[in-house]
């Protein structure tokens, strides 16, 4: 623990020592300075390989710009986050945050690669069994190997935007993949679209156990 706490100190001195320089190699919403971001993420790897970072503007504060850390969805990584929040500096012209938070108005499409995806493409199921949230997501061609469909990538990014990054994994016990019926609302399917009302009249029958990808 202790060895951890020192990488989450070298982690933000040299963040420290580096912002001003990213800050002004900033172009609209991307930076030129990669070997810094590449830093940044090489001193993140040490602290937990699964942490991660991007930036964004908060439109709320006339494009404030926010470093948002997350763990690529594995929930034995949240402490992690936190710990690395936890000593976060107070910067200017830069603010720390955890986790994607759920984003108004909803993304209703988004390129990955060359695809594009729409929200209305995907169609989902959420049910609690047992104190155990499951969610599955409908789609046509359901993917056999989850990592090689960019529509995968798509749809994790929906789920963010709907119901956020922190409660799809502390909520979520499965998520399930299927191939899309030919009459979805036969089979008393929802849009994702619609996803984060049926979300929120379930969640708190579900307990907080973590999130298991099939």
């Amino acid at each position: 623990m202790i060895l951890k706490h020192e990488k989450i100190s070298l982690f933000w001195d040299q963040l420290q020592e580096t912002i001003e320089q990213l800050l002004s190699s900033r172009s609209d919403d991307r930076f030129e300075a990669e070997p810094l971001l590449k830093q940044y993420r090489e001193q993140l790897q040490k602290i937990d390989s699964n942490l991660t970072f991007h930036f964004q503007s908060d439109e709320d504060e006339e494009g404030a710009l926010e470093m948002v850390f997350g763990c690529d969805g594995f929930p034995e990584s949240i402490h992690s986050v936190l710990s690395v929040i936890g000593a976060a500096p107070e910067l200017s012209g830069i603010e720390f945050k955890a986790f994607n938070n759920r984003y108004d108005p909803i993304p209703l499409s988004v390129n990955i690669g060359d695809e594009f995806c729409e929200i209305d493409d995907f169609w989902c199921r959420v049910s609690v069994v047992n104190d155990r949230m499951h969610l599955e997501i409908y789609l046509e061609n359901a993917p056999k190997v989850l990592d090689m469909d960019p529509r995968v990538e798509a749809v994790m990014i929906y789920l963010d935007a709907l119901i956020g990054e922190y409660e799809l994994m502390t909520r979520v016990w499965a998520l399930d993949w299927f191939e899309i019926p030919a009459s979805p609302e036969d089979y008393g399917l929802t849009r994702l679209v619609d996803l984060r009302d049926y979300f929120d009249e379930i969640k708190q029958g579900a307990s907080p156990i973590g999130i298991t990808l099939h």
